[in-house]
């Protein structure tokens, strides 16, 4: 590899979408610089069996590493998603079944060979030592932490003062995450800055058991579509295997305030590009150019090259002249109006009507969209409070957000 070549490569992974090395930045670059193979892990628990635009940026990172030539880890932490973690979770998770666990992580692999070559990556499950441990082997563990370390977080003492359930798995959570780093003998660990102190107590255990200082690499979170956090359980996000015309439509919806942070963590575009597109959006350029061109260079990057210009065709069809393609979901229906939370007289109400065709996954999704104003019948926004909506003869077109449509037939 070429110096230049690698610099690039160093330069990207130590700045692009970090928020925090530990200890520090110039020892981190130290070593990457040295010839020292290292050691480096990213861990995903399989609690859903999708994997969105924000978890492939640090599968990004985590390639950049392998180019280098490093020894890299991508971690499925199937012994950890018996717990669940809650850094970011104000409660509990649900306890998943080893069968639920099972058909989540079948899927992973396939959907991170989109970022990850894994003939230059180790996939592994931490179930392989997690699972060997006796009881004396944790008790030995649990000894290099504190509990007052745990209760003193952001969450876990909100959750306390309110008087909620914290349960012992949870106080073990890091520490089983500590081992992992641990016994891979870690010498970079990635993750978001909801992982730090699960990621410190893999530091710890280094530091501790073998004299060994390792790094911790917390990256910031990619926005969903909405403006939080990108999010499994949001309903915000942009998934690996969307169709391209969804991963189009949801690029073009986002908020002009995130347009750099998705060129920046959600692409794998050059910095030429990622700089260009910041002056241009500095300049005033109208942000809709850059939307698109963001949208087409994820929709290449996720679905293919081949696939941009049908997704750009049936954005134009369906949003831009506010027509509904030709594949649009058709339900019959009998009488002139309809309920739109509740069935009139035992007629299907609008919101089983769009969970039945497909639009939204569940009542609960639409009924936040419904809370959202995001559902428009021919154009006209139906408000949360009304009861009932009316049908005229004919196609009634119903648009749910700005990309999804039914045709209602009276």
């Amino acid at each position: 590899m070429a110096e230049a070549s690698k610099k690039e490569l160093i330069e990207s992974f130590l700045t692009r979408g970090v928020e925090n090395i530990i200890p520090n930045r110039k020892e981190l670059e130290d070593l990457l610089y040295s010839d020292k193979k290292l050691n480096v892990y990213l861990g995903i628990d399989p609690t859903a069996t999708r994997i969105h635009l924000g978890h492939a940026f640090p599968l990004r990172k985590l390639q950049i590493l392998a180019d280098l030539g490093h020894k890299v880890t991508f971690l499925i932490g199937d012994f950890t998603a018996k717990v669940g973690d809650t850094s970011d979770k104000e409660t509990e998770r649900p306890v998943l079944t080893d069968e639920q666990i099972k058909e989540n992580f079948e899927t992973y692999k396939r959907q991170a060979e989109k970022f990850l070559d894994f003939s230059q990556v180790e996939l592994h499950h931490n179930s392989e030592w997690l699972s060997k441990l006796s009881f004396g082997d944790v008790l030995e563990l649990t000894g290099h932490f504190s509990l007052n370390d745990f209760i003193s977080r952001e969450l876990i003492k909100k959750r306390l003062t309110d008087g909620k359930r914290v349960s012992l798995p949870e106080v073990l959570y890091p520490i089983m995450q500590g081992y992992d780093s641990y016994f891979m003998d870690t010498d970079i660990q990635l993750g978001g800055t909801d992982q730090t102190f699960n990621m410190q107590a893999g530091r710890t255990l280094n530091k501790d058991k073998r004299g060994k200082e390792s790094f911790i690499m917390a990256n910031g979170f990619l926005p969903g579509t909405d403006g939080r956090k990108m999010s499994k359980t949001w309903g915000n996000a942009i998934w690996i295997e969307d169709a391209p015309e969804e991963v189009y439509g949801k690029v073009m919806s986002l908020s002009d305030d995130v347009i750099t942070t998705y060129y920046e963590m959600g692409t794998n575009a050059d910095r030429e590009v990622i700089d260009q597109a910041k002056k241009r959006k500095e300049s005033g350029e109208n942000p809709v150019m850059l939307k698109r061109e963001l949208a087409a260079i994820i929709v290449g990057e996720l679905c293919g090259e081949d696939k941009v210009e049908d997704a750009q065709e049936h954005f134009r069809k369906t949003v831009i002249e506010k027509t509904a393609g030709e594949d649009t979901p058709v339900v019959k229906v009998e009488e002139g109006e309809i309920g739109v939370i509740q069935d009139l007289n035992g007629k299907q109400s609008l919101i089983n009507l769009l969970v039945e065709a497909g639009l939204v996954e569940s009542k609960s999704e639409a009924k936040r969209l419904l809370e959202e104003g995001a559902i428009y019948l021919e154009d006209k926004r139906i408000s949360k409070d009304q009861q009932k909506i009316g049908l005229h003869d004919g196609e009634n077109l119903l648009r749910v957000g700005k990309r999804k449509y039914l045709k209602l037939l009276r």
